[in-house]
């Protein structure tokens, strides 16, 4: 398995994306052995872009398989077959159609060489939603276009978003729809799903007995139906019967309070290991908050481990050397760790 790579996808062109993956070769003692899918152009724009000091920055050495070495002091960058033409000349920092396209063809490379084994796991760089959608793709984000492509005779896996940091960790039961719709999604097979995937997760880290806190929908968590009765009809009873299979979930509780209480420094240990809260801003606020440097994206479920970066394509600072690799580097981390668990 030495010699099989993590492979990172490029993200969207126009974006940060390809500036702080150059931005990597900083660390280059700290990383394993990755593989860049992307445009070559746009890549050996990307370490200009990146302002790195000399001696430091990479020289970019195309590969054909996933298996090529490159010498020390070279990035290796695969070329994505049926990119569109012309990605290095589009204007950084706007949307475009073929920028979201090319984002796209390289996550399903990349999903598609973990597959088959030609990878160790995929740390997606940033793309954009517009941009994606600009090209056809209907797939609102990396979590539903992955959970798509490794969809099998079984049907596609149960998938959920976990964003983390060396603080909190939060799982999603809903993510990329709108509140009024997630509101519907939240019922007890769902709930109970979600904590069941984060329990085995949580165990592939080494936890062998995870503290699950699953926090409310409603403000105090429904007050005993008094604000709202989806934690009396649906949350309560997924806990119960995660509780029922022996996975050690508590709640629901507030989830105005529940992050405080979960959240882990040298001076206060969390009470949980874990919290599933019930929608997308409700979970990631309070990660986002405590700073995107250290943030990691993983999608729990899928049959092999990846990662992303805790922000988007920062369109008003592509190209101009200021983007910061940290939530970036903090993901390869995180993927080198999962793989060897």
């Amino acid at each position: 398995m030495k010699d099989v790579p993590i492979v990172l996808s490029m993200g969207d062109c126009c974006g940060i994306g390809p500036e702080i993956i150059a931005k990597l070769f900083k660390h280059t003692a700290e990383n394993p052995r990755f593989l860049v899918l992307g445009d070559v152009a746009v890549m050996r724009r990307a370490v200009l872009q990146a302002r790195l000091p000399l001696g430091i920055a990479p020289t970019i050495a195309q590969v054909e398989s996933p298996t090529e070495r490159v010498p020390d002091g070279c990035m290796a960058v695969m070329q994505v077959p049926g990119l569109p033409m012309g990605l290095v000349d589009l204007p950084v920092g706007q949307v475009h159609a073929h920028a979201g396209a090319a984002a796209a063809a390289c996550v399903e490379l990349g999903a598609n060489l973990c597959l088959q084994g030609d990878a160790v796991a995929l740390v997606t760089a940033p793309l954009n939603k517009a941009a994606m959608s600009a090209a056809g793709i209907r797939y609102p984000g990396h979590t539903e276009m992955l959970q798509a492509l490794c969809t099998t005779a079984q049907g596609m896996p149960p998938v959920r978003m976990m964003l983390a940091n060396p603080q909190l960790r939060t799982v999603l039961v809903t993510i990329h729809v709108s509140v009024r719709h997630a509101i519907d999604l939240i019922t007890l097979d769902n709930v109970l799903k979600t904590i069941q995937i984060t329990h085995e997760a949580a165990q592939r880290w080494g936890l062998p007995a995870p503290r699950i806190a699953v926090a409310g929908l409603n403000p105090h968590a429904g007050e005993e139906g008094l604000f709202g009765d989806e934690e009396i009809l649906h949350i309560a009873p997924a806990i119960r019967a995660a509780q029922a299979l022996g996975i050690d979930a508590r709640g629901p509780i507030a989830p105005d309070t529940v992050f405080m209480r979960a959240r882990h420094t040298a001076e206060h240990p969390g009470e949980f290991d874990v919290v599933v809260a019930m929608t997308h801003d409700h979970g990631l606020i309070p990660v986002k908050y405590l700073g995107v440097e250290q943030g990691v994206n993983v999608t729990l479920g899928l049959p092999f481990v990846r990662t992303s970066p805790d922000h988007g394509t920062a369109f008003d600072i592509a190209g101009q050397g200021m983007a910061d690799e940290s939530s970036l580097r903090a993901s390869v981390q995180m993927a080198r760790t999962l793989v060897a668990q």
